[in-house]
């Protein structure tokens, strides 16, 4: 696991659905009493972790059933951190997706410009993040906001960008095909050909 996730932080070795038995039964037992604390006990899990999964499980707590509605835009500075140290593509992924995701449907003039600031940051994953925010979204894609963070991205040569370009494209193609095969034809000469390849992929 450790060699496959190029980690220099070692792993005890539990997969994901191990960790999820796990995490549900701890929190569950462990009910925090508010935001701030919710808040605090996450990032300590986070920056005291000897070991991968326990990083996991400090992005298993900020998501846990129990605090939804603590997700609000006071969170934000503890995903940043996140994302920001953490710095990879397991970390950053689910977070984007998953809690950031969650704040644009819930916040959406004040996310929209959060992300549109982000898809020009000089950190590589909040860019990212920006890039892959509303991969759940379907229908409810605001295509604006997403070309809008695909396009200060499509000359980047960093693979991480290139592939969620790809990414983004491909999961709304399942909702919008034309539209997309519409995107990579007018920006074929500024997609990559890895942008360009997954966006088509299931199409």
């Amino acid at each position: 696991m450790q060699a496959y996730m190029k980690s220099s932080m070692p792993y005890y070795g539990v997969n994901s659905p191990e960790q999820n038995v796990i995490w549900r039964r701890v929190f569950d037992a462990r009910v925090l009493p508010d935001e701030k604390v919710w808040q605090a006990t996450a990032l300590t899990l986070w920056r005291s972790a000897r070991f991968r999964e326990e990083r996991y499980g400090a992005i298993a707590l900020t998501g846990h059933r129990t605090y939804k509605t603590f997700q609000t835009l006071d969170t934000l500075p503890v995903y940043e951190e996140l994302i920001v140290t953490g710095a990879w593509w397991d970390y950053v992924d689910v977070i984007a997706g998953k809690r950031i995701g969650s704040l644009l449907a819930r916040y959406p003039a004040e996310m929209r410009l959060l992300l549109r600031g982000w898809s020009r940051s000089p950190e590589v994953w909040k860019r990212r993040t920006a890039i892959l925010a509303q991969l759940g979204f379907k229908e409810a894609t605001d295509l604006r906001l997403l070309y809008a963070c695909i396009e200060p991205n499509l000359a980047d040569r960093e693979f991480f960008i290139r592939k969620a370009i790809g990414w983004a494209l491909r999961q709304y193609a399942w909702t919008d095909p034309k539209e997309v095969r519409r995107y990579v034809r007018a920006h074929r000469n500024r997609l990559s050909g890895l942008s360009a390849r997954e966006a088509l992929r299931n199409l």
